[in-house]
């Protein structure tokens, strides 16, 4: 016969990250050291900020509207696709990005849990810094 160790089946609560100029960001499950699960709104015409991850690997998909994604291909220039509806993104370590909306927003985000790890990187690219959450150095960055 084979033994099984019980475990616990477990039903998290979503809670808010925190205020968002852009939107609504929603944690809904978190698997420490492992996985992060968000559901994230962007609000017509918002965009985050222009940034890469030090460890952050990342993922979504795109529940309900346009979104914009601005990117560098390696060549050290912005590139931009526009997502709809049923389309998934991926953003691994080191790979600059910017997402905004061409019309409302609702993505479900897939990530490691390293829930501080951004560089802005507006000033490379020549663009203004807007406001938004800042840099954090590589040795700061949490894993949750």
């Amino acid at each position: 016969m084979n033994k099984r160790k019980h475990v616990n089946v477990i039903f998290p609560k979503p809670k808010n990250v925190g205020a968002r100029a852009w939107g609504e960001e929603k944690l809904l499950a978190i698997i420490p050291k492992i996985l992060s699960l968000k559901k994230i709104k962007i609000k017509k015409g918002k965009k985050g900020g222009l940034q890469y991850h030090h460890k952050k690997n990342e993922c979504g998909y795109l529940v309900s509207g346009k979104l914009l994604i601005r990117f560098d291909k390696g060549n050290g220039k912005l590139s931009k696709k526009i997502l709809k509806k049923g389309e998934v993104f991926h953003f691994p370590p080191g790979s600059v990005h910017q997402e905004e909306a061409i019309t409302d927003c609702v993505l479900i985000e897939a990530s490691t849990p390293h829930f501080n790890d951004r560089v802005r990187v507006e000033k490379k690219y020549g663009l203004p810094i807007e406001h938004g959450l800042p840099s954090t150095k590589r040795n700061k960055v949490l894993l949750k």
